[in-house]
């Protein structure tokens, strides 16, 4: 006898299970009902068709009625709600638009109803400013409203997938997003010491986010299509935004099911076994409504993804038409897109295992998405966890190339119920453009068997405030200018090459916890000193996954510029002052000319690793040697380099087509010569109709007292009268810059006999003449505070008062191992480039 198959929702678990069963039963009468008005759709891709990269809203429909009738002889009902089920009767209730309240029988159910979005029960919840998103029908209304309602603002409240896709897709389209999350961090199954890698990518972008704080309540502004609504935090916190996205998560949505019989888990999801049987005789379940197995730790759980339940459609059909079939359960392999960045995760994070009791280890590396030599390489920060026999229990990755698919390989060996062994041993594909001969797997591999073989013993960086100093000591053996560049505070330099000629300079009763960049030179220094008798260890990911920890995101980024409105881009009435949202992007896009496309004929430049002016001089180099309306793509580190190739273009009639920060590196584009109206930078002008060139420059050179007196004497009259002015202090003069207490800051010796013989601050500047070991000094101060003339001090805050420019340079507060943190607020660092634009539009350009 032929089976009547009646599934309840379609999407990915009820309308993969459709379709198998047809496919293996060509007689078999199956119905879906579909209470929306979409049989099957990729739900994953509704974030991408409200920020247009999916353009086409038909590409977002899988299968419609017509096509199930045609191709699998399906009779597909939309709009008809299942509202109830007898079990005993094997019938079902359906709520039909067009053919009212009916019942329709079965031999066979399958309950795919999905889940549906958690709405809290707090005050304002319903408006109709706050959004979700679960269907295509809730995707049109947020594209209606950002297409029409000429949305500036936007809340997002909840920090899981869909929250991060959508604040990045909403700032796509130019709207200012913060997203509001009330737990300490955002994306759940990624650990602490990974997730801040996607927090750092989404502010540097433009978001704004509220960390540790949750939604008390929300209350409209104003009426009408135009109106605001006011988001209230617990934190006492309120935002003002045209639109509210609610994405706290999902509940499964049984409460039609509530009287059918059905048994449910403690979070209301059905039951179901291998075979995706539930309870009911006949009666199957898939999808999101369902519990699973956790396939690394075999406790019961919740995973509401789109593979799995497609997995549970097939193993559902299988076992109806007889075929034995079973689903083992799912591991959560999981990736996401946050605007450049990828992050992806397999497998149990360490938050689970700590809770289920589980022992584990975890290594973390950071190698090259593929051969360094070969352009384009992008490091990819990968995070293992395994237990004490080496099997592999998960893992996390972030980077901006080639994250998928060492996931998926990590993911396949889970699967396979691996061990860090078979990492090391796996033989994956390998060319200079793709991997490298050791690959990133392979590689997690080969450290996490020397930590069980007990060949390194390994350290995190959550250890690292646990350190007894007066039992162990933290040792950097990176080169003296990493170590200046960054290190982690209290640390002690001792560069690799040459650990074994300074053997005697350790303590052998203590511990050394030793750190480089990635890991490896720490793994190198550890070897050493255990087979010379010292107690070591490494830290795991090295200094790089100390960073990627140390970041701390949320609130308003202080190192972001003021606005003219003085606060925060989405508005907020904790006043910070300071800028978020899409003030705070690190890309600043200068469009190029669309008839310019780049070929072979551009030229490349590498100046990482050279501080300034070195870059300047190496892209001088090449447009030196380079013809009018050829261009130059150049990369550089040294940050005052942003700033730089701005005025240096400006002042050098080459044009300057793109300029963004993008993961610490600052890359430009420059045309040389051939400027014209399409370029969004002329050179200087020149000629009767160029501005007249009234600005004051001055290069304070001096570290003494008299001289800077008479520095912002005259730079304060100046600016009095109206002129802009720019003072540019390097070498010795950076020491009136000064503060007077400031923080203490990490130096190496050479910097710290430097700061020892200058002046600490601007009250201990000699005088140029008469300076009598001090007294001179003192005895000016008093005659001028007698006189009633202000003193250094007062001048300096002044001159910041009047909106003069002060600037430090960066190469000489290199040379003199001076820091940013030493100098008093609101000093600039810039470089010569950037002295040389000012000095260009000036009439007055004094050296003291």
């Amino acid at each position: 006898m032929n089976k009547k198959v009646v599934i309840v929702g379609g999407v990915a678990g009820g309308a993969s299970t459709a379709a198998r069963l047809r496919r293996l039963d060509e007689q078999a009468e199956i119905i879906i009902f579909e209470r929306d008005g979409y049989i099957s759709f990729a739900n994953c891709g509704l974030p991408y068709y409200v920020g247009e990269t999916i353009v086409e809203r038909e590409n977002l429909i899988l299968q419609t009625p017509e096509m199930m009738r045609n191709r699998f002889n399906i009779d597909a009902r939309l709009h008809s709600e299942v509202v109830a089920v007898d079990g005993a009767q094997k019938k079902v209730t359906v709520k039909s638009a067009d053919r009212g309240i009916y019942e329709e029988t079965y031999d066979v159910l399958v309950l795919a109803p999905g889940a549906k979005p958690f709405i809290p029960p707090i005050a304002g919840v319903h408006s109709d400013k706050i959004y979700t998103l679960r269907n295509i029908p809730d995707a049109d209304r947020i594209k209606a409203a950002v297409d029409q309602k000429q949305v500036r603002r936007a809340v997002v409240i909840g920090g899981g997938f869909i929250g991060v896709e959508m604040a990045e897709n909403l700032c796509d389209r130019g709207i200012d997003v913060t997203l509001v999350e009330a737990a300490p961090h955002i994306l759940m199954p990624f650990d602490d010491d990974m997730v801040p890698m996607a927090e750092k990518e989404l502010e540097e972008r433009g978001v704004r986010l509220i960390l540790g704080d949750g939604v008390q309540s929300f209350a409209e502004q104003a009426a009408g299509e135009t109106g605001e609504i006011e988001v209230a935090l617990s934190s006492g916190t309120r935002l003002t935004a045209e639109m509210v996205i609610l994405a706290i998560g999902v509940k499964p949505d049984v409460d039609f099911l509530k009287d059918s019989g059905l048994k449910f888990g403690p979070r209301g999801h059905l039951i179901v076994n291998e075979q995706m049987q539930t309870n009911l005789e006949n009666v199957y379940a898939v999808g999101d409504a369902i519990q699973v197995i956790d396939f690394v730790n075999g406790s019961e759980t919740a995973i509401p993804l789109a593979g799995p339940a497609n997995k549970q459609g097939r193993v559902a059909a299988d076992n109806i038409c007889g075929i034995e079939s079973f689903f083992r359960g799912s591991q959560g392999t999981s990736i996401i897109k946050i605007f450049e960045l990828t992050g992806a995760v397999t497998g149990n994070n360490e938050r689970t295992l700590r809770r289920l009791g589980i022992a584990y280890r975890v290594v973390h590396v950071h190698p090259n998405s593929h051969a360094s030599y070969y352009p384009g390489a992008s490091p990819i920060a990968l995070k293992v966890i395994f237990d004490e026999k080496g099997k592999v229990l998960g893992a996390q990755a972030y980077g901006y190339d080639g994250v998928d698919k060492r996931i998926d390989v990590i993911a396949t060996v889970i699967r396979m119920g691996g061990t860090v062994d078979d990492l090391k041993e796996l033989e994956l594909s390998y060319a200079p453009p793709y991997s490298s001969a050791k690959d990133p797997v392979n590689m997690a591999g080969f450290l996490a068997e020397n930590l069980l073989a007990g060949r390194t013993d390994l350290f995190v960086t959550s250890e690292i405030d646990q350190i007894d100093r007066e039992k162990a000591v933290l040792l950097d053996v990176r080169s003296e200018l990493e170590y200046e560049t960054g290190h982690i505070p209290g640390s002690v330099l001792l560069p690799l090459e040459v650990l074994r000629q300074r053997l005697d300079e350790l303590d052998p009763a203590k511990e050394h916890w030793l750190y480089c960049r990635v890991g490896f030179r720490g793994y190198l220094a550890e070897r050493i000193l255990k087979q010379r008798g010292f107690k070591a260890k490494n830290l795991s990911g090295g200094y790089n996954s100390y960073e990627i920890a140390q970041y701390k995101a949320g609130g308003c980024n202080v190192n972001q510029p003021k606005q003219s409105n003085g606060g925060c881009r989405t508005t907020c009435d904790t006043a910070c002052g300071q800028t978020t949202a899409a003030a705070g992007k690190t890309e600043t896009k200068i469009s190029a000319p669309a008839n310019v496309s780049f070929d072979q004929h551009d030229r490349k430049l590498n100046a990482c690793g050279l501080c300034c002016p070195g870059p300047l001089m190496q892209v001088k180099k090449c447009m030196d040697e380079m013809t009018p309306g050829q261009r130059l793509y150049v990369e550089a580190s040294d940050p005052g380099f942003y700033k730089d190739i701005e005025s240096w273009c400006q002042r050098t009639g080459n044009g300057l087509l793109n300029r963004s920060k993008d993961a610490g590196l600052i890359k430009a584009l420059i045309q040389k010569g051939c400027m014209d109206d399409n370029m969004v930078q002329s050179p200087a002008q020149s000629g009767p109709s160029a501005p007249a060139k009234d600005n004051k420059t001055i290069v304070v050179f001096s570290g003494d007292l008299d001289k800077a007196i008479a520095s912002f004497i005259i730079a304060n009259g100046a600016a009095s009268m109206g002129k802009k002015v720019t003072m540019f202090f390097t070498f010795w003069g950076l020491n009136i810059l000064k503060k007077e207490d400031p923080q203490p800051v990490e130096k190496g010796f050479m910097d710290r006999m430097f700061s020892m013989m200058m002046p600490s601050h601007s009250k201990d500047l000699p005088l140029s003449k008469m300076n009598m070991m001090g007294m001179g000094a003192k005895m000016i101060r008093m005659v001028m505070q007698n006189k009633n003339v202000q003193s250094l001090e007062e001048l300096i805050m002044a001159a910041m008062d009047q909106g003069i420019e002060l600037v430090a340079c960066q190469m000489s507060m290199d040379v003199m191992g001076i820091k940013a943190e030493e100098l008093i607020d609101g000093v600039k660092i810039g470089g010569v480039g950037y002295y040389l634009g000012e000095a260009e539009d000036s009439n007055v350009n004094l050296f003291i």
